[in-house]
């Protein structure tokens, strides 16, 4: 643990999810290689194309309309029906293969529950703090097995921007009738989480390593108030 700047006074805890709270990269490979093959058997012309050219044509979609960077459920129902139009599906088609989807891919993105660990620290978290979730992705809160611990879960979308942006930490602050000082956000990423909360005008806890991807703390970087190793180590910051 390393502390950099001191902690003011806490009303509330944010957590990132992706990669803070669970190891987000199997899920997502998983969720990829179930969506695959749902096209390539329900629109089998899919097949002419690789991963690779997707992601080209969702680049293309989000230079074209920069909203969808900050909506991850909009920009891939975009990609899947642009995608099957010019695979030679019809609107209707495309329409409907691009809602088939992302239904299959958002079913298996949260195919899974967050780690009884995790929980329980949270649980002991949220009988001091009112806790929430603040995550750039789309995974399902409720599925996962957060619903009983977060008040809330905040996704961008629908004009609301992406952290670092602060639209995330202003809206919760608002619904939590708190002032921004006194929300203290845990995440693993240094430019979102970190870098977003401190200019939010929130404080700020940086989870390094996260699920054993360490990371360097950047040269003129927006400091957190503590660095830890481990979410466990917020019992020890955080609780009597």
């Amino acid at each position: 643990m390393r502390c950099y700047l001191r902690p003011q006074k806490i009303r509330a805890i944010s957590f990132d999810l992706d990669d803070t709270l669970y190891d987000n990269e199997p899920h997502i490979l998983n969720a990829e290689a179930e969506l695959t093959q749902f096209l390539h058997q329900a629109y089998p012309l899919t097949q002419a194309w690789q991963p690779q050219q997707w992601r080209l044509l969702k680049l293309q979609l989000i230079q074209q309309n920069p909203a969808l960077a900050h909506d991850t459920s909009a920009a891939r129902i975009a990609t899947l029906h642009k995608g099957l139009l010019l695979l030679g599906y019809s609107e209707l088609e495309a329409k409907r293969g691009a809602q088939e989807g992302l239904d299959c891919f958002y079913f298996h993105r949260s195919h899974f529950q967050v780690s009884d660990d995790v929980l329980a620290l949270l649980t002991r978290l949220s009988a001091h703090f009112r806790l929430i979730g603040i995550t750039n992705g789309n995974v399902d809160a409720q599925r996962i097995g957060l619903s009983n611990v977060f008040e809330f879960v905040l996704h961008p979308g629908s004009g609301v921007r992406m952290k670092p942006a602060k639209d995330m930490f202003s809206q919760a602050c608002e619904r939590l009738d708190i002032g921004l000082d006194e929300l203290l956000h845990v995440g693993d990423s240094m430019n979102a989480d970190v870098r977003g909360a401190r200019l939010a005008g929130c404080q700020s806890v940086w989870l390094n390593p996260s699920f054993g991807r360490v990371a360097s703390l950047p040269i003129a970087a927006l400091l957190p108030h503590m660095e830890i190793a481990s979410l466990d180590s917020l019992q020890e910051m955080l609780l009597p």
